[in-house]
């Protein structure tokens, strides 16, 4: 098949994804042959039927006819194998590149999802991998399929007449050079329609995710209009991909055409002198009309070929793509300990040529609170990051009770961390299963005990169904203080060695957040925990305060220390801090 190596690679590695169906594709693949070759022995029974008419020989009509019935019947029969065989696989391929392609986006780090946009994974998941699929259950099939067909024609005909045959042989390399073209310009538009159609997905799961803040702003009309203008550039390059098939297309129909033409002219002279006779004409000529099909259709495949082999591209992108956290070989699992946590000469940067933090040293004694405070961007967020490994630092290292957490193995470091973020995600499942996500095994005993801990307890079991209560996507059934409650539910019930809380209170009121203090407080006790507040009511329950300017830390010490330095009463002033409980820190 034409196209650069790249193409080449791409096409080959779409192939190795049949691997486990090679005994399925063969049969399909005979099938197909045999349903073919019954249409051959019945369009050659067809010219035996004409010269029994032109002889007045009706004795044998009816056996002919029985005889071209059964090959009918049986070219039925095994075109219900091959579909139904077919269709097995392709579901099956498409099952098996969807799996890869989800494993592999579980696997990715945070950094991957920096860089991409969630509409594009979503396409390359759904509208590529049901390209490919269709290319490969039946593609490939009618490819075999018509390839026989020509062949086995092309055979036929040359022993009826060479010089008939040489007919077809004259239409075969303009009819290559056709497909050749076509196949050459039409990849890279494909290619760019697949990847305008994620932008078009992009935009909508957006504005679907995010139609609060749509609505809130009254900005239907502005995200309308970015849609139809991603929408027109579809448009556009599908309308250029279509006006090559326009030309192309109907190019590679005419020229079969074009042979079947030429044989009538020179066949009927031929039957006229009496060189040809009547049933080989007519057989001749069925022969060829049996070919158009099969060339009329190299176009569509080609196309088929093209867009399959565009769409695994952009999937192979992904399965492609280096996984920057993995395990290190062999690594064993994080080591008891009481959860001591040291930044040692810590230097990060998302782009390793900007850095957020800068030769950070910093230590969290085992079973202390310390809590995080800085401006905006100063690398707090960044900083507790590094603790679960959702990024690597590029210099220096984070330990867990002495070991570097690059040296044990993903799981058994995150099993020992809590996190609690400030936009807290729950899932379209019970409150029980978002409870016990991180510990599917914990018993009702031991939920109720975490959400008791989080204050979630009261208006959980005012629910319609308690804990079996199902919660609506992205929990939008939910008060934002009531999704944070129950975040910080899921965070307590897998007992964590160290707690990370970043804003965890932001999103309840003040009298909840009061609440919830009082939970985390017993929550806290005897381990290590990273806050990251702007509230002077969280921070007050800290043990040590760390200020961080400008991806350093400036300020460590105890809250009375940290209130005394200058930097804290600058953040302090700027409304940095939220003062909501003011007797906390009086």
């Amino acid at each position: 098949m034409a196209g650069s190596p790249r193409y080449r690679d791409t096409f080959v590695r779409l192939l190795g994804f049949l691997g486990p169906y090679k005994l399925s594709m063969a049969i399909s693949v005979v099938l197909a042959v045999g349903s073919q070759a019954t249409a051959l022995g019945a369009t050659y029974l067809l010219g035996s039927v004409a010269s029994e008419l032109h002889h007045g020989n009706r004795d044998r009509l009816p056996w002919l006819v029985g005889e071209i019935v059964v090959l009918g019947l049986a070219r039925a029969v095994m075109m219900v194998g091959r579909r139904l065989i077919a269709g097995n696989q392709a579901l099956g391929v498409e099952l098996d590149m969807r799996t890869a392609m989800y494993a592999k986006l579980l696997r990715l780090s945070f950094g991957f999802y920096d860089r991409h946009q969630t509409g594009q994974l979503m396409s390359r998941a759904t509208v590529d991998l049901q390209g490919v699929r269709f290319f490969l259950g039946y593609g490939l099939i009618f490819f075999f399929q018509n390839l026989f067909t020509i062949v086995g024609v092309g055979i036929v005909v040359f022993l009826m007449s060479w010089k008939l045959a040489l007919i077809v042989v004259a239409i075969a390399p303009l009819l290559t050079a056709v497909a050749y073209r076509y196949s050459h310009v039409s990849h890279p538009l494909l290619r760019d329609v697949q990847q305008k159609m994620a932008d078009v997905a992009t935009v909508a799961e957006e504005n679907i995710v995010g139609v609060h803040v749509v609505k809130s702003f009254a900005q239907e009309g502005a995200e309308q209009q970015k849609f139809e203008r991603r929408s027109e550039q579809v448009f556009g390059l599908s309308v250029q991909a279509n006006r090559q098939r326009a030309f192309y297309i109907p190019l590679l129909s005419f020229l079969p055409l074009l042979a079947q033409a030429t044989f009538l002219l020179i066949g009927g002279r031929m039957v006229a002198s009496g060189s040809l006779s009547l049933a080989d004409f007519v057989r001749f000529n069925f022969f060829l009309a049996m070919l158009i099909a099969p060339l009329r259709s190299l176009g569509m495949w080609i196309g088929q070929a093209q867009r399959a082999t565009a769409s695994g591209e952009r999937i192979f992108q992904v399965i492609d793509e280096p996984e920057d956290i993995v395990d290190a070989p062999g690594a064993p699992g994080l080591p008891p300990g009481p959860g001591r946590v040291i930044f040692d000469r810590v230097t990060f940067g998302y782009d390793p040529e900007r850095p957020v933090l800068h030769d950070v040293s910093l230590e969290l004694e085992a079973g202390r609170v310390v809590a995080l405070i800085g401006h905006t961007g100063a690398g707090k967020t960044t900083l507790a990051s590094l603790v679960p490994r959702f990024y690597d630092v590029q210099h220096g290292r984070v330990t867990i009770d002495g070991v570097d957490v690059r040296d044990v193995t993903l799981t058994t470091l995150r099993r020992e961390i809590g996190v609690i973020a400030q936009d807290p995600f729950l899932f379209s499942a019970t409150v029980r299963e978002n409870i016990a996500f991180g510990r599917a095994e914990a018993t009702h005993e031991e939920v109720e005990r975490a959400a008791r801990l989080a204050q979630a307890h009261e208006f959980v079991t005012a629910l319609p169904q308690g804990y079996d209560t199902m919660i609506g996507e992205r929990g939008i059934t939910l008060s934002g203080g009531q999704r944070q409650r129950i975040a910080i539910a899921r965070a307590l019930v897998v007992d964590p060695r160290l707690l990370i809380l970043d804003d965890a209170t932001a999103s309840v009121d003040a009298t909840t957040e009061s609440k919830i203090r009082g939970g985390l407080r017993e929550a806290m006790r005897g381990r290590t925990t990273l806050i990251i507040a702007h509230r002077l009511s969280t921070i007050a329950l800290a043990d040590e305060i760390v200020v961080l300017e400008d991806g350093r830390v400036v300020v460590h010490g105890t809250p009375d220390e940290a209130r005394a330095s200058a930097v804290f009463r600058e953040i302090e002033g700027h409304g940095m801090l939220e003062r909501i409980f003011v007797e906390d820190v009086a």
